[in-house]
Formats: structure tokens, sequence, C-alpha cells
């Protein structure tokens, strides 16, 4: 009998049950959309509390679980390094429920529901990816963290919208043949299922070595697409700007998550291959980290503008997988963490904003002129997540994921790319203080304005609904800023947790 240990496979089959029970109770009950709200969290915190088991756990130990009998190879394990990716997935799908909920609550259409389900579907794909330790899952799991998000950005009907989920389908198609290209070169190379250290050691001593360096390019590209590393970024900004705003965050975090949880599965497995097998990694770092940061220097679009830092900040995720090694794993991880937080505070502040000044204005750069003084909650969180992304003070998270993304590169003697990543390290400070600039200057002269912001938007600009920030926007806000405070105080604390 395969073993099925429950506890470890909680944070993936918790979402995947509760959207399952969204969907029987919309049966029962069309307009539910409090009760449908209340399952997804209710399943998203038990799935935190099922990553508990492994956290902070020192490197090497793991839980295993879907094992063959008599000893044989295990296709789910949970480490330090998986239930931390874990867990910062299922907290951004719960903060992307949190700025869902306002506009979910006011709609007539009964697709409540339908939200919820393929936000909790696609949340289970993203938590399951991490753990998954065979070709099958391992592509089903990724794939199920993609195909929902799709529908959700197409969801709304507008041009844009359907502009966007079809680029976003278009690149997961090519993305999926890579990826199951690149799955059979890997069986074809090692003979097994399993992505492990054993099959690939075995084959790397082999003729077939070729053919397992060849599968993890596959990966590498058919991740990329999904990382928004460049040359496979073009769909990212129009997708970001054309989807609704909590889906946007959806693709900007527990999507992220998904894919750099799935590309470590295969890098902490061919750790033996040394850098050749990887170095094409160098190339994408450094090409996303300047076209992202040149491209959000033009952009007075805030989407669009977080759109392009995502194509940059990509290029840190990766960098550190120059060092095929756990070192280079954890540093890759741990930048990730960093940018999600950030991300997710900044994006949080903007639907802040727009639910003030109205969709159009709130995504033009010149609304945040003196969101500081205007609004202290909003702008404050705002401008903690836009110098953390810089790297710079009061972000010091930011900043001390930068210094951990490099240290593997120098460590492995990469210089050059170390130097190249220090320039754009500047240029991408260029590309934050830009925005923090606006924060900081006076606030306009509009009353009206100024007492929308400050009454949390009883007021109006022209033709803009009042319309009042609702308390789950405040409430995502607090909890992606306590994240950074406490990062940026107690680092250690953050970074610990992989182990």
């Amino acid at each position: 009998m395969i073993t099925f240990d429950v506890g470890t496979l909680l944070p993936a089959l918790s979402p995947l049950i509760g959207a399952v029970v969204v969907l029987v109770l919309d049966v029962l009950d069309t307009r539910g959309q409090r009760v449908h709200y209340a399952v997804a969290f209710i399943a998203l915190v038990i799935g935190m509390f099922g990553t508990f088991g492994a956290l902070g756990a020192p490197s090497g130990d793991e839980l295993r679980t879907l094992c063959l009998p008599n000893g044989g190879a295990c296709f789910y394990s949970a480490t330090a390094l998986s239930t931390t990716l874990q867990l910062a997935a299922l907290l951004a799908a719960a903060v992307t429920l949190l700025l869902a909920w306002p506009s979910e609550r006011a709609d007539e259409t009964g697709r409540t529901a339908v939200t919820v389900s393929l936000l909790l579907a696609a949340t289970g794909g993203a938590v399951g990816v991490a753990g998954a330790r065979d070709l099958a899952s391992w592509l089903v799991t990724l794939e199920l963290a993609t195909l929902p998000v799709v529908a959700l950005a197409a969801l709304p009907g507008t041009r844009r919208a359907l502009a966007g989920a079809v680029q976003l389908v278009t690149t997961s198609l090519v993305s999926f043949a890579m990826l199951a290209l690149g799955a059979a070169c890997w069986y074809g190379a090692t003979g097994s299922p399993e992505l492990g250290p054993g099959p690939a050691l075995a084959a790397a001593s082999t003729p077939q070595r070729g053919l397992l360096a060849l599968a993890v390019v596959l990966v590498l590209g058919g991740v990329a697409f999904k990382l928004s590393l460049v040359p496979f970024h073009a769909w990212t900004p129009t997708t970001y700007a054309g989807s609704p705003l909590p889906i946007t965050v959806f693709l900007a975090g527990v999507s992220k998550v998904a894919a750099l949880a799935a590309l470590l599965v295969v890098v902490q497995a061919v750790t033996q291959l040394g850098r050749s097998a990887l170095i094409a990694v160098a190339v994408l770092a450094i090409a996303s980290m300047t076209l992202g940061n040149l491209m959000a220097l033009r952009q007075n679009d805030v989407v669009r503008l977080l759109a392009w830092s995502t194509v940059a900040q990509a290029g840190w995720v990766v960098v550190p997988l120059l060092s095929v090694s756990s070192f280079g794993a954890r540093a890759s991880a741990g930048y990730l963490l960093t940018y999600v937080v950030a991300t997710l505070v900044a994006f949080t502040a903007v639907m802040m904003t727009v639910s003030v000044v109205g969709a159009r204005r709130g995504r033009d750069l010149a609304a945040y002129t003196g969101l500081v003084r205007t609004h202290p909650w909003a702008g404050g969180a705002l401008l903690l997540a836009l110098t953390s992304l810089a790297g710079l003070p009061p972000g010091v998270l930011g900043l001390v994921g930068k210094i951990v993304a490099l240290r593997p590169v120098l460590a492995e003697g990469w210089w050059v790319v170390g130097v190249l990543a220090a320039a754009n390290a500047v240029l991408g400070v260029a590309v934050y203080l830009r925005w923090v600039r606006v924060l900081l200057q006076p606030a306009p002269v509009d009353q009206s304005t100024q007492e929308a912001m400050e009454q949390g938007g009883a007021g109006t600009v022209t033709t803009v609904t009042r319309v009042r920030t609702h308390p789950s926007h405040l409430v995502a806000l607090g909890i992606g800023s306590a994240v950074l405070v406490l990062g940026s105080v107690q680092p250690e604390l953050l970074l610990g947790l992989l182990g």
C-alpha cells in the first residue's frame, strides 16, 4: 500500500476541498457570497496550520508521503523550503480574497462561487507543486496553478480583459509544451518518473547526461514564461493591466510562488550537474533585470509599472540559482518572499487609491501626489513597499534580500553577473524613487480630494463615484505592512523559516 499522510498533504488538500465545498454550497444557495468567502478563508487557514510541521526545520530534514512499499520512492515531501513557499502562497491567496471581497459583494451576476473556487483551485495547485516529487503530479499541479487564473482574467468580459487572457492562455500552452517535452527528456534520461537526486545522479554518470541537461533547460524555459523572465515576458504588462486588480495581485503573488517552487524541485534534483546545467540563468536574469527596469522607468500607469517591476524582480529571483545548490535555492526563495510581500502591499495601496479616486485616475502616477500626507496609512505602506523593492531603508528587508541573492553568485565566482546585477540594482532605485518622490511631494490644492483621502473615500474628484475604503482592504494592508516591518526589523525571522 502507498503511504498517505493527511497532515503532510493538508496544505495542498485543504484549498482543493474548499473549492469543492464552495461549488456544492452554491448549488444550495446561489446568493451565499459571505458563506463562500468564509469557507475559502477557513480552507486557507487550515492549510496554513498544515505547514507548521516542517517550517524552520534543519536543512535535509523532510516529511514524506505517497511512498511506494518496501522503501520505494516517495512522490511528495515537505521541507523547510517547500513549506515556507506553501505558506507564502496561502497567505498571498488570503490577501487576494480580502481584496476581491468588496467587488464580489456588490456583484449581482452570481459569479462569486466561480471566482472563489477558481482561486482556491489555483492556490491548491501552487501549494501542491512545491511538494510534488514525480513528473505527473508536478506537471498537473503546476498547470492547475495556472489555468484557473486564465478564466479569472477573462471573467470581466471586457476587451482589455480578454486580450490579457488570450495572451496568458497562449503563453501557458507554449509553456506547457516545453515543460512536457522537458519531462519526457527527464524520463528518457533517468528511466524514472521520480524528481529526485537519486535518478539524476545515476543518469549524470552515463551517456544520458546530455539529455538530462536538455530536460533542465526545457524546464527552465517553461517556467520562465510563468516567472515573466525575458524573453518570455510579453504577456505580463497586457495581462496585468487588463485583469481585475485582485487577479493581478494573484498573478504577482501566488503564481510566482508556484513557478519558483516548480523550478526549485528540479534544481534541487540536479545539483550534481554543476554550473553548466543552468548557465542560461545568467542571461535570463540580467536581461530581465535590465529590460524590466528600463521599461518601468517609462511608465505612468502604476499597474504597468508594477508589471515591468515583476519582470525585473524575476531576474533577481533566479540569479541565485547560478549556484546549483541548496544555498542558491534558499537564497532564491528568500528573495521571492521579499518580492511577494512588497508587491502585495504595493497593489493593496493601489486598490485603496482606486477605490477613492476612481479606476482610471487611480492607475495614473500623478494620482499618488502627496499620498503620504493625504492618506498616511496607504501612503506609508506604499512607501515601505517601494523602498523594499528598491533595497533602500526603511525597506531593510529588500536590502537584505538583494544581499542574500548575490551571495551565492559571488561565492561561485560569477563576478561579471554580480557587477551587472549591482548596476541593475542602482537602476532599480531610480525606478522606485520616481514613485517615492511623487508620494512625498506636497498634496495638490484640491480640498475635495484631500477630504476624500482623509475620510477613506468620502469625497469625489470630477465625476468619480463616492466610494469608501472597504475594511477588508485595510486588513490586507495591515497584514502585508506588518510582515514588511517585522522582516525589516528582524529579517532573520523570515529568512530563518527556509531552514
